[in-house]
């Protein structure tokens, strides 16, 4: 894999996002936290601000990326991403606290340009039967970031404080822009066999594409409740480590990091069997296993209980995003590759944005046991909604 170059020079890109992105996310999180007394809706804010953009702007996004040119959208993005980084850091200096928001805003609206440039360029000129492979190797990356990531931001806020860690999530962006424009050039007839109709038309034709694939339905509705799931928990796992294990909320770096050395572990398990299992059967059975992880994360009020079940959910996460990934890429033609992305994604971040919205809320009115359990029940849904694509017996699901 490491012998293609669009591979090695995306991969290179991504540990230096994923380096800056850590960073920045950890020190606003601290920052918010050090400023608001731990405010649960303050939190759920943070969360908000990162994931409401992909909602709203992925669908534009998956289309332009059709529409444009891969190479230099990504690097494009990424320079005006570590500009954004720039204007809030002069915003800090001079405005309210809440200014550290519209960084990981703006970055994550730029992020919908750029991550479907680069899933296009991998349907370009990674062999088909390298994908599930590709995808899993790009996974156990982000796993290993999930381990260094919350040390890295910690340690460089509680040194440096927020405006340091601004000014380097800003480098590390420019640099990743600067490598990705090593990538070879883009192949113009790729470029322009898809930008003969209006931007309205295409949108429009990867809904319909989208509607009259199965799977991709099937897909959209496990999306849906996925996402639900996934964001009643995302912004309360500060509080887990605080009032569920009685522990000082720097703690949380502890946690995740446990979680991704499990990721780390389940993201090389995958590369091992990427050829033998059938993304379908990663899905259901990633989001199985986060059911009872979740549940158990919520109820635990030990130390050892709680870091289990992170790496039970962590070993398994790889499963649920290397599926989705090769589920997307194999049941979708090149030229719809980014309108497919951007229909797809946004139910996922819509129903995520709704639930972490009301995170906060729920856990004050109810309680943090009673927010993961919800959140378990409903990765138990998506795992089912996935039962008519799984094989049955010795035969395989028509869905691959």
């Amino acid at each position: 894999m490491f012998r293609n170059p669009y591979v090695r020079t995306i991969v290179v890109s991504r540990i230096l996002l994923q380096l800056g992105i850590w960073i920045r996310n950890f020190a606003i999180l601290l920052y918010v936290t050090d400023l608001t007394n731990n405010d649960p809706q303050a939190v759920s804010w943070i969360s908000v601000a990162e994931y409401a953009p992909i909602f709203v702007f992925a669908i534009i996004g998956g289309t332009f990326a059709d529409r444009w040119r891969p190479k230099r959208t990504m690097v494009w993005c990424d320079v005006l991403s570590s500009l954004s980084a720039v204007a809030v850091l002069v915003a800090l200096m001079f405005g309210p606290w809440y200014s550290v928001l519209l960084g990981t805003l703006v970055s994550a609206v730029f992020s919908q340009f750029s991550q479907p440039s680069a899933m296009k360029l991998f349907k370009q000129h990674v062999p088909g039967e390298e994908l599930q492979g590709v995808m899993a190797m790009f996974q156990t990356m982000v796993a290993v970031f999930m381990v260094v990531g919350p040390m890295i931001g910690t340690v460089i806020y509680q040194n440096y404080g927020i405006e340091v860690s601004l000014v380097v999530t800003a480098v590390m962006f420019l640099v990743s822009g600067f490598v990705l424009s090593r990538l070879p050039k883009d192949e113009m007839t790729s470029v322009g066999a898809v930008i003969q109709g209006s931007f309205r038309q295409e949108l429009a034709e990867g809904f319909r594409y989208v509607y009259a694939n199965s799977a991709l339905r099937t897909l959209v509705m496990t999306f849906a409740v996925s996402g639900l799931a996934a964001g009643l928990i995302q912004p309360l796992m500060l509080f887990v480590a605080v009032d569920n294990l009685g522990q000082d909320k720097t703690f949380l770096q502890w946690l995740l990091m446990v979680n991704g050395a499990a990721m780390l572990i389940g993201g090389g398990v995958i590369m091992s069997a990427a050829k033998k299992l059938q993304p379908q059967v990663l899905l259901a059975v990633g989001l199985l296993i986060s059911a009872l992880g979740t549940v158990m994360m919520g109820w635990s009020e030990s130390i050892l209980l709680t870091m289990a079940a992170q790496m039970i959910n962590g070993f398994f996460y790889p499963w649920i995003h290397v599926g989705i990934q090769t589920m997307i890429m194999r049941n979708t033609d090149t030229a719809f590759i980014g309108r497919v992305g951007g229909a797809v994604t946004p139910v996922f971040m819509g129903m995520m944005v709704i639930s972490m919205s009301l995170a906060g809320y729920l856990m004050d009115q109810l309680s943090l046991v009673t927010v993961f359990t919800m959140s378990g029940v409903l990765f138990l849904a998506g795992a089912s909604i996935l039962g008519p694509m799984l094989p049955k017996g010795r035969k395989s699901a028509d869905f691959t």
